[in-house]
């Protein structure tokens, strides 16, 4: 690949374009969930029926399996034929997925499957997007000014993971195809104008693709986040899947199959990914932080909409229909949060280091899951909001500062694969966590809930026969009727048809905002105090990660790493020798 000139303000064109690319990409990854209910009533199915479940999953998690899978290959590829020659056709194919999902033609499982499949489309452009648009800012700005610019970048993405679930909210109301309607104008404007504006930068060399590497990781990570995705879904009497052989199976093969990876790696010329940059303290350090923080803050935002969908908002007088767009509304001080400490931590970590910035941002992390654990479930909405901030802040101090350190700490010629490994621990994190956390939830659920919820039906005239076989219903159904915003209890009794036998004042208490929030707040907070006590913890391992990172000197534009006498990066000796 091939530097070309740039015109003196070229580092700004760089930074607004791949800020419009990450931010798109990232909103399209959330902006389905709150959006799910409207989407499929639009084609007509019912996404909690029986043999209905995989749609649901794989509407969510489609985009983020293929997110964590490619960024590394993607990454490598910019490397070799050059990172705005990769993003550029990235939003490409951004655009024509997005045009493609807003035309659905379809509906019932073929409708599902149309939007499932040109999502994964869809995200395979948003790969590209994100796989390189570090690289290509790292290439454009100097070091001075580097971590400003990755963390106005940075933020933009996570908080384009909340503003999808608020966008998402509002143009479910107007029209379920609205959804996928708003990313059109946007990727096809991008699209035209990173066509236009950007220019390679940075010099580099074309090489061979590592075939087996691309084949064991894609597999392996692919059939890993399966297994755990289908984790969550009951199996026989359990109330999760993990005995299920399939998903055993699943996560024994995954890790096999990324055990062969690294293997192939070590033995390979040109490796897709190059783990002896995991030598390099401040990538190593700064990447696992980036893993956990990730897996705690995916679990903060599915707990979330969940406490507020399915409890607090029926409470306070909300519809359950209206509970999606409300819960992105009531979320929106964890966006500020981002917003407002990313751009100016990365600014100072520019001048005083990432150590500190990081560090201290994973420690309020932790506070404020703390703080999340002390409140009620029925909790005062100011002290939330605050501790929203809280963690919004913390993981904007974050965020930034590490990934200026991880870019920063690696040769020039090797940012698109670093950016594309630091964005495969970021979204393996984000998928990871919708396992590891309904998992948790789910068996704190399982413990409590079908006791209470048979005694409390039984209290409004539901037959003990029909209360006790509603109550041994897998809990992961109530928690994904409360995602959808339905109403929890009607879902449950419809199929009974007990609610039309049951007397008015009875059905309307069943039904009502205050029976189901008030019967599963115990139950639920239990499970909450586990999956907050975890989410604590990881913050806090991530911030030692953060502490060992180092003290990390980079010099501007070239390589960070050491030099032996032959001119080649330390951590490269060992191999090319």
């Amino acid at each position: 690949m091939r530097s070309t000139p740039v015109p003196a303000n070229y580092k700004w064109i760089a930074l607004s374009n791949t800020t419009l690319g990450v931010l798109i990409a990232t909103m399209d990854a959330s902006i389905v969930i709150i959006s799910l209910p409207a989407i499929f009533r639009g084609i007509g199915l019912d996404p909690l029926a029986p043999g209905n479940i995989g749609y649901l999953l794989w509407m969510i998690l489609g985009y983020l399996l293929v997110s964590a899978v490619l960024v590394v290959v993607l990454g490598r590829l910019g490397d070799m034929f050059g990172r705005v020659k990769i993003y550029n056709l990235g939003f490409l194919i951004f655009a024509a997925a997005s045009i493609a999902l807003s035309l659905d033609p379809l509906t019932g499982g073929g409708g599902a499957l149309w939007l499932i499949l040109w999502r994964i489309v869809q995200a395979f452009g948003g790969s590209m997007l994100t796989a390189n648009s570090a690289a290509i800012l790292t290439d454009a700005f100097p070091s001075r000014q580097r971590g400003m610019a990755l963390g106005i970048n940075q933020i933009t993405a996570l908080a384009g993971q909340f503003l999808g679930l608020l966008a998402g909210g509002l143009l479910a109301v107007i029209d379920w195809r609205a959804v996928f309607w708003v990313s059109v104008p946007i990727s096809v404007t991008g699209t035209i104008w990173s066509y236009l504006s950007l220019r390679e930068t940075a010099s580099g060399r074309r090489g061979r693709i590592d075939w087996w590497g691309n084949i064991t990781f894609a597999g392996g990570a692919g059939v890993l986040l399966a297994g755990i995705t289908y984790g969550i879904q009951p199996y026989g009497g359990d109330a999760t899947g993990w005995g299920n052989p399939m998903v055993l199976a699943g996560l024994f093969g995954g890790v096999f199959l990324l055990a062969l990876f690294c293997f192939i790696e070590t033995r390979v010329e040109e490796p897709m990914f190059q783990l002896a940059l995991f030598k390099v303290r401040a990538f190593a350090a700064g990447n696992i932080a980036a893993l956990l923080t990730a897996i705690a803050r995916g679990g903060l935002q599915f707990m979330l909409i969940i406490w507020l969908q399915g409890i607090w908002l029926p409470l306070h007088g909300y519809d359950f229909e209206d509970t999606p767009l409300w819960a992105g509304i009531f979320m929106l001080p964890l966006t500020c949060g981002f917003l407002i400490a990313g751009p100016v931590s990365g600014y100072l970590s520019d001048r005083f280091g990432a150590r500190l910035f990081s560090t201290t941002g994973l420690l309020l992390v932790a506070a404020s899951f703390f703080g999340l654990l002390l409140l009620p479930v029925d909790f005062d909405y100011t002290l939330f909001a605050l501790l929203l901030l809280l963690n919004g802040l913390g993981q904007g101090m974050f965020s930034s500062p590490n990934t200026s350190s991880i870019m920063g700490s690696v040769p020039p010629e090797y940012r698109g694969v670093a950016s594309g490994m630091r964005s495969t621990f970021q979204n393996s994190g984000t998928a990871l966590s919708i396992g590891v956390f309904f998992s948790l939830m789910v068996s704190g659920l399982a413990a409590k809930l079908p006791t209470t919820l048979s005694s409390g039906l039984q209290g409004q005239g539901v037959p003990a026969g029909t209360a006790h076989q509603v109550a041994s219903l897998p809990p992961v159904s109530t928690l994904f009727a409360t995602f959808l915003g339905n109403n929890p209890i009607q879902h449950l009794l419809a199929p009974t048809g007990v609610l039309d036998r049951v007397s008015t004042a009875q059905r309307h208490a069943l039904t009502g905002h205050r029976f189901f929030p008030q019967l599963v707040s115990g139950p639920f907070h239990h499970g909450l105090a586990i999956v907050f006590s975890v989410a604590a913890g990881m913050a806090l391992v991530s911030a030692v990660a953060s502490v060992l990172r180092g003290r990390h000197q980079r010099d501007d534009g070239q390589s960070t790493s050491k030099k032996d006498e032959k001119g080649k990066p330390a951590w490269r000796k060992a191999r090319s020798s």
